[in-house]
């Protein structure tokens, strides 16, 4: 059984058994977290990029934790320096780990890092393709992804302003053709206020496609 929890904004936790892996691990400073950084425990932690609602609590959880950090060159290198186990990747890279895979795929967003790129992730945790955006703009080849991969899930951000907003992100949906689809970074302040109950019923009229929203502090097992 594998379950994926949210600890708010677009901090997420895969687990099954006894491995477990952190997207984007943002508590300290975050309004939506229901569990302080202190009671994380985690294998892997995969960072986005360096802004400071992303790359979060990645150091001090790594270093409490023994979990690798899997990131784009740059945020890797930033968190090796402060003492983590990190494992360096780059847009278009894919490496095998002891749960599956991860892809590292592009994302249209800052870095928060000089030199740096924004990312996302495709990653096969035990047979089911997850495929983390990060912050990011719909983008055309999202097309390619889906076709790259066989998404189950799609983690999308729908905050509009500092990422797609819900209609793009809808578009995104089709583009990419997951089995389903959750929303992510919206709500956590005011300038990224949305319905994800909108969402949820524009996506799955117009492309037949399930949106499950999982709250703060909820768990979700994946089918």
């Amino acid at each position: 059984m594998i379950t994926l929890k949210s600890h708010g904004h677009a901090c997420f936790q895969l687990t099954t058994n006894d491995v477990s892996l952190l997207f984007d691990p943002f508590f300290t400073g975050n309004p939506k977290a229901t569990t302080a950084p202190g009671e994380i425990n985690c294998n892997y932690i995969l960072t986005s990029h360096g802004h400071e609602d992303h790359l979060g609590d990645t150091v001090s959880i790594a270093l409490r934790t023994g979990a690798t950090v899997i990131a784009t060159a740059e945020v890797a290198k930033l968190c090796n320096e402060q003492g983590c186990t990190a494992h360096a990747m780059h847009i278009g890279g894919k490496h095998a780990f002891d749960f599956g895979y991860v892809r590292i795929t592009p994302a249209f967003h800052g870095s928060g890092v000089p030199g740096g790129h924004a990312c996302g992730f495709i990653v096969n945790f035990f047979g089911k393709t997850i495929y983390f955006a990060g912050d990011t703009s719909i983008f055309g080849d999202m097309s390619l992804l889906g076709h790259l991969e066989n998404i189950d899930y799609a983690l999308l951000p729908i905050g509009d302003n500092f990422t797609m907003g819900p209609s793009d992100a809808a578009e995104a949906a089709n583009l990419l053709k997951p089995g389903n689809v959750i929303p992510m970074h919206y709500n956590t302040w005011p300038i990224i206020a949305q319905d994800p109950t909108a969402f949820k019923k524009d996506v799955e009229e117009r492309f037949n496609i399930p949106v499950h929203i999982v709250n703060p502090g909820q768990e979700i097992t994946l089918l």
